[in-house]
């Protein structure tokens, strides 16, 4: 993780059992995200959740980005080649 991302996302099992939050607060990074696929901007983000910067909605889809990339799927019947 970056030095920026590690800043702003921590995961503690003391908060929300672990899953990744923004650091200072219980938002977890899977609400921005189900928010923004929902249509929100980042600004109206902030504007629901005034604790939150623009630099926080960024990380939360960085943090997305990292853990998607070398993550794999295996789907039943179909061949690797």
């Amino acid at each position: 993780m970056g030095r920026i991302l590690a800043e702003r996302i921590t995961v503690d099992p003391n908060i929300l059992l672990g899953k990744p939050v923004i650091a200072g607060t219980r938002i977890p990074v899977y609400l921005i995200l189900n928010l923004l696929a929902a249509g929100y901007t980042p600004e109206r983000v902030i504007e629901a959740y005034p604790g939150l910067t623009v630099d926080d909605v960024r990380a939360a889809l960085e943090y997305a980005e990292q853990r998607l990339r070398y993550e794999e799927i295996h789907l039943p019947g179909l061949s690797r080649c």
